[in-house]
């Protein structure tokens, strides 16, 4: 009898499904995975990846290289157009396709690792202030109400003006505004868990909280987070390009989508691609993200946790 009860003790936080509830779940992720929309998202995401990972490979040209006999060279679908620049050039005659390609690196670098920063310190202070209450509860709330109160436009300028501007400091300007969702997320959650039965268990069993939190807690939660994180992914994306477009990202000249935007600005009557072809990129990248973190939200359902 003692072994049975400490073989369930070591997973308290597993969560029981059946065959038939199995099944369904592949068949309806079959279906979600066969929509139109979600193979497009696939692919969109599985381009800028590799344009990410391998720019130098897939670029035909040095984004940085100015060619002045060729400035606003227009797309190859245009009179005066060539294959040599398939997207056309911007105003110092620089390939827009290759800075396009290289700034999809910016993209997902800044991107990937605001989320997974903003996701660490959201997730650990969520965990905190939700498990342990009190006092600690009281002062992660009241910072995540400040957080919430300085818009991240503003906190930007204000990093940038004391720092300056560059890829680390974006990054971190970018999880400071956004850690406070993946806080009220994980605090509600944990709320909900930390008197279940198989935490009680665990506590009796002699866990301690930083064990019980991390080792029993936190798997049920993950799905959540996961959400979450994908979601955020594409808001990411689109702060970073906004802040480039405004002067307070990545600083020239590394290519970024926002600052390839505000580059075209004064040429949009006489060379409309040097904005619209990279705004199209921010846009069709944001979509196909947004339409993956909706997949990954019907997914990824939480489930009624059930007693072991």
């Amino acid at each position: 009898m003692s072994a049975v009860v400490s073989e369930r003790a070591r997973e308290p936080g597993r969560v029981e499904e059946d065959a038939t509830a199995t099944a369904g779940d592949r068949r309806a992720g079959r279906r979600l995975a066969l929509r139109p929309r979600i193979v497009f998202s696939l692919v969109i995401v599985g381009l800028v990846a590799a344009c990410a990972l391998f720019p130098a490979g897939i670029a035909p040209h040095d984004p940085l290289k100015p060619d002045l006999a060729a400035r606003l060279a227009p797309p190859f679908w245009m009179t005066g157009g060539t294959m040599a620049h398939p997207l056309g050039t911007d105003s110092l005659g620089r390939d827009l396709l290759s800075r396009v390609i290289y700034g999809a690196r910016i993209a997902a670098v800044v991107g990937v690792s605001a989320v997974l920063l903003a996701g660490l310190v959201g997730v650990a202070l969520g965990l905190l202030a939700g498990f342990h209450g009190g006092i600690l509860d009281t002062l992660i709330a009241r910072l995540a109400d400040l957080a919430l109160a300085v818009p991240y436009i503003i906190l930007a300028v204000a990093v940038v003006a004391v720092v300056g501007a560059d890829l680390v400091t974006l990054v971190v300007v970018l999880a400071l505004s956004t850690w406070v969702t993946y806080t009220r997320i994980v605090r509600g959650e944990v709320m909900a868990l930390r008197q279940s039965e198989f935490v009680v268990a665990a506590r009796a069993m002699g866990a301690t909280n930083p064990r019980i939190m991390l080792r029993h807690v936190l798997p049920n939660v993950s799905n959540s987070i996961l959400v979450v994180a994908t979601q955020q992914l594409a808001s990411m994306i689109l702060y970073e390009a906004a802040l480039s477009f405004l002067g307070l990202g990545v600083p020239p000249p590394t290519p970024t989508w926002g600052g390839m935007v505000a580059d075209g600005r004064l040429y949009l009557a006489t060379a409309w691609w040097v904005s619209t072809l990279p705004g199209l990129a921010i846009l069709v990248t944001v979509v196909a993200v947004n339409w993956l973190g909706d997949w990954a939200r019907d997914m990824l359902e939480p489930r009624k946790i059930r007693s072991v």
